[in-house]
């Protein structure tokens, strides 16, 4: 069993009884294990430079306790009771914290004061600069950040029953005069600058020192928790230095690191490096945009200088109290020798804030110059398919549609063109590959989308760089939810190009617009699962390489709600009972280049347990984290389609003439000319809004906006392609142009992925519920 992230065994300074610590949480904590006596599991968080905090586990259920630190301790600090009371009421409030459990002031339990709260599953960056994400990414889980402390200052103390919480009015003073008296209690030496520093903030206290919210004390990224997959704020720890007052003194310490000295580079102390060249890191502006958004108030704001420095100066004092604790014997932290060379230079930093009066900070905004920027890297690969497309793809269009001409009646139709092979070994030695996937890629959403809208462009290009439907879906799926087993045996040989694959979800027999309503049952026997039903429109299943299916199926013996009661599975296609019982034509075309569109019956098909993706009953979990960037992808291709109808609409307009003047000297044409246009620019923007959406605030934030692009990109295209086809004449519906089969394909995406109707729903009801937020705010 693989330990808890980021923990280690006890250190010896802090190990206590924990038989002791056992048999009282086995008497005073609702719900806790009491067999096997003795199976308590501790480890020890590896953060953690003030309270020490532990890891619990006993059978399947896990705890976390935070407790005072043994030995000699600076007055007022390291006040547990006080986290345990914030977050008891945070919680009751519906803000992100770990549930607070239980608090014992019993010494003698384990020799100091503790609390235990519930373990919350999740990402914990102890490095700010956030590795191992991708810059679009990290861009959102910072400005989730910011959305939450906004959230956090956005509580009344009287709402949260905390009115005794703080001290009152006054909390500049006070703080200015509380890390004083720390860094005096704690300074090993002189500092010349950190007095000096104590004596401007006293001199300048802001006028009015008398807001009264509740301050964390201590926010930044690294006592956050996030969602495992999504840029969402699970809890927010470590509240030890919470208390009432500005919440200036908050956002700016969030923000300080934006201000490290230049010396910090020399340091190999993390998280005071400098972030200025960690692609995807928000800019000041960005940061501050966002979080005065998120409280409704001025982007100006006043007195920043002074929480700045105020900021800096209880860091420095703080890191004083970690080296007086190395010095002492009992610091929490190994590296706590560090820390005493940080002050200084700390001050000296302080100092210089106190006379700025502008702030910018060298970091790179990414809305600079237009609405929805790419990222440098984005950039560069949108040009690198640009100049694939334009000397490889578009030449290959007359090949292509030979191919299939020739074969038009011979099962080599269902084949790829042996050029398709040669085009995607020449993508693939360009980098050109799976760039629809951001933890392959490194692209976010808004650099993808625009290169969507660029392979939209020609109905082979897609597959040339893998970025294909379905197998993208499905791709996405495994990479989220697959088990490593899973991924290696079926994701792997996906993102290689080796195989490809297919999506069964939607069902002949009943109105697949509301998936609760299918029929294709999931019923386990022992180590597998057996599946009965009808599929069709499964697209990719006659594909020759199409290796297996992802299939969406119901336990129909479940008593789980009822979007809890499917499962998706994987089904190899050459397992006993899957068969392919006919191609199903859209407008009359088959779609064969895409391995077309099929129905698929499932004969007491079997399958190992082991093909189960994430768990029973997490289907529609699934399919809502499959779908997000899938409709950006459908939209942003569909307007590349778009593009390309309207300059065809332009071309023919300017090549034929009626009633003595060229088409396009026809006032109806003109303004046809111009509508397309608009409705392509109209369609692009909404789409790239969902994108930077999803990009900063996750699938889950940009329902309402998904569901709108859903609904407007195929009816602005199909517009477009329908004006297109009017100007051509006969000409429009023939294989002379792309355009009927363009308007085929577009016309789907208004029923695919959901039906307009649904859509349309799912918008009015997000919107009534912002307008009711809205309302409740203003009363």
């Amino acid at each position: 069993m693989a330990a808890e992230p980021d923990t280690t065994e006890v250190r010896e300074r802090h190990r206590f009884d924990q038989g002791a610590l056992e048999e009282y949480l086995c008497q005073h904590l609702s719900g806790f294990p009491l067999q096997p006596p003795g199976a308590l599991v501790v480890r020890q968080y590896s953060s953690g430079q003030s309270n020490p905090t532990f890891y619990l586990k006993k059978g399947l259920s896990t705890y976390v306790l935070r407790k005072k630190p043994h030995g000699p301790l600076l007055p007022q600090a390291h006040k547990i009771d006080r986290e345990y009371q914030v977050q008891k009421a945070l919680f009751a409030a519906g803000f992100p914290v770990p549930e607070p459990l239980l608090y014992c002031s019993d010494v003698s339990v384990i020799g100091t004061e503790f609390y235990v709260m519930q373990h919350v599953q999740g990402r914990i960056f102890r490095n700010l600069a956030l590795p191992g994400v991708s810059p679009a990414e990290r861009s959102a889980l910072y400005l989730a950040a910011a959305q939450t402390l906004a959230q956090l200052h956005s509580f009344s103390i009287n709402s949260l029953g905390l009115q005794s919480y703080g001290r009152g009015p006054g909390y500049c003073k006070r703080q200015v005069s509380t890390w004083r008296k720390q860094y005096k209690a704690a300074a090993h030496m002189d500092i010349p600058a950190m007095n000096d520093l104590a004596e401007w903030l006293m001199n300048n206290l802001p006028d009015g020192d008398d807001e009264e919210h509740l301050i964390h004390g201590d926010f930044r990224i690294d006592n956050i928790i996030f969602h495992p997959t999504e840029a969402r704020v699970m809890a927010v720890l470590d509240w030890e230095l919470s208390t009432t007052g500005h919440p200036m003194a908050d956002f700016a310490y969030s923000i300080v690191f934006f201000f490290w000295p230049q010396d910090f580079k020399h340091l190999n102390i993390k998280n005071f490096q400098n972030l200025g060249n960690v692609a995807g890191i928000p800019s000041l502006e960005e940061m501050i945009s966002i979080y005065t958004r998120c409280r409704g108030t001025t982007t100006s704001l006043s007195n920043l200088n002074f929480f700045l420095a105020l900021s800096i100066f209880k860091i420095a004092s703080i890191c004083q109290g970690i080296y007086a604790r190395y010095i002492l014997g009992n610091s929490a932290a190994e590296n706590s020798h560090e820390f005493g060379k940080l002050v200084k230079p700390l001050a000296e930093r302080g100092l210089q804030l106190t006379t700025m009066t502008s702030f910018t900070t060298g970091f790179q905004s990414s809305s600079v110059g237009e609405l929805f920027q790419q990222s440098q890297k984005g950039k560069e690969v949108l040009q690198k398919v640009k100049d694939f497309m334009e000397k490889h793809v578009f030449p290959a269009q007359k090949e292509m549609a030979e191919y299939y001409t020739r074969n038009k009646n011979s099962p080599d139709v269902w084949k790829k063109p042996p050029l398709i092979a040669k085009l995607k070994e020449m993508a693939k030695v360009e980098g050109l590959w799976n760039l629809f996937l951001p933890a392959v890629s490194g692209l976010g959403q808004v650099d993808y989308a625009l290169i969507a809208e660029e392979t939209g462009k020609c109905f082979f290009a897609p597959e040339v760089f893998n970025c294909h439907a379905p197998d993208t879906g499905n791709m996405e799926v495994l990479h989220m939810y697959g088990s490593e087993d899973q991924k290696k045996q079926w994701l792997e040989p996906l993102l290689e190009g080796k195989i490809s694959s297919c999506f069964c979800m939607t069902e002949p027999d009943v109105a697949s617009s509301d998936a609760t309503n299918m029929e294709c049952s999931i019923q386990r026997d022992g180590d597998r699962y057996i599946i009965n039903g009808k599929k069709w429109w499964s697209s990719g299943a006659g594909n020759p390489n199409c290796k297996f299916a992802i299939v969406m199926a119901k336990d129909k013996n479940s008593s789980a709600s009822r979007y809890k009661q499917h499962s998706m599975i994987i089904v190899p296609m050459d397992t006993p009972g899957v068969k392919l019982i006919r191609p199903l034509s859209v407008f009359g075309y088959f779609d064969y280049f895409h391995g077309g569109h099929f129905e698929v019956h499932f004969d007491n098909v079997q399958v190992p347990v082991s093909h189960l993706i994430l768990g029973e009953g997490r289907g529609f979990e699934i399919a809502q984290g499959r779908l997000g960037p899938g409709r950006i992808h459908h939209c942003m291709r569909s307007i590349g389609a778009a593009e390309m109808a309207l300059q065809i609409l332009c071309e023919r307009s300017a090549q034929r003439m009626t009633f003595g003047k060229k088409l396009y000297r026809h006032e109806v044409v003109a303004h046809w000319i111009a509508e397309c246009r608009i409705a392509i620019e109209q369609a692009r923007l909404l789409t790239l809004k969902a994108a930077s959406c999803i990009d900063t605030m996750g699938n889950r934030a940009a329902r309402k906006e998904v569901s709108m692009i859903k609904v407007a990109a195929p009816r602005a295209v199909l517009k477009v392609i329908d004006c297109a086809i009017q100007v051509c004449g006969g000409a429009g519906f023939s294989e002379d142009f792309p355009l009927a089969q363009m308007f085929a394909y577009i016309r789907t995406l208004r029923v695919a992925d959901g039906p307009d109707e649904v859509h349309l729903s799912t918008i009015a009801k997000l919107e009534l519920l912002d307008q009711a937020k809205l309302l409740t705010a203003h009363l």
